[in-house]
């Protein structure tokens, strides 16, 4: 058997060994990037955070059909029935748009004009709530990335001072050491920005979105109001739905 032949045994031989799990992968490579993966953990623990809950927010509790509001809100304007239109809105999921649409309507005896200032206002309360803390998602991808940059340059000024100063027999451990810090926290800040700025970009248009309805909806329930106001035949405001407004 010649040199060539024991040296693929040796190949197959360690490719066919034990596999490392995943976590513990995943710990020889934190081990490996030693000091610079804290930052980025603790960016990736944040952001995962903010993913995790905006989504619940703005694809679950902040979102409601809005055609079919609409469509269910027309029929009581249409037959002049304020007192039904209010009950409706407040039957409905409490979302930032059904809590817009409801103080507009709480305030249709009042006048067109209270209408338009009430609807303005609940938009106005409404809309931070729909738009909080996604912003952070970008500043938490960008600082990820530049915490990689920074165990990255940590890596290269060992292996830099390793080539300058070190015992020639340490030599080669240390630059292996460096360069793998180096990779690793480049990596792992990779890993950590890239679903966080993604996430950034998919929550910001599911947010814009919903603030376009809020806007939409408000303007066609306005004019609904103006053009049926003639047809109310009840302008007192229950005392039920008064309730569930406070």
């Amino acid at each position: 058997m010649n040199l060539a032949s024991v040296t693929n045994l040796t190949v197959l031989a360690n490719v066919g060994g034990p596999q490392r799990g995943f976590f513990e992968e995943v710990a020889m490579r934190w081990e490996a990037g030693q000091w610079g993966m804290y930052p980025i953990a603790a960016c990736l623990i944040v952001a995962l955070a903010i993913m995790v809950e905006r989504s619940i927010i703005l694809f679950g509790k902040a979102s409601i059909n809005k055609e079919a509001f609409l469509r269910g809100l027309k029929k009581h304007i249409y037959a002049g029935d304020l007192d039904k239109a209010i009950n409706y809105v407040a039957g409905q999921k409490s979302t930032p748009l059904t809590n817009v649409i409801k103080a507009g309507l709480m305030n249709v005896p009042k006048g067109n004009d209270e209408v338009q200032a009430a609807l303005d206002e609940a938009s106005l309360r409404e809309t931070p709530k729909i738009e909080a803390r996604t912003g952070y998602l970008a500043m938490l991808g960008n600082a990820a990335m530049l915490a990689g940059l920074l165990g990255t340059v940590s890596g290269l000024i060992a292996c830099f001072e390793a080539v300058a100063n070190v015992n020639p027999a340490d030599k080669a451990t240390i630059l292996a050491n460096g360069i793998s810090e180096a990779m690793n926290c480049t990596g792992f800040g990779l890993l950590t920005a890239i679903p966080a700025l993604i996430s950034f970009s998919v929550l910001t248009g599911r947010t814009q979105s919903l603030i376009n309805d809020i806007n939409e909806t408000s303007v066609s329930v306005l004019n609904l109001i103006v053009a049926n106001k003639d047809k109310f035949k009840n302008l007192n405001v229950p005392a039920s739905a008064a309730r569930d407004d406070e």
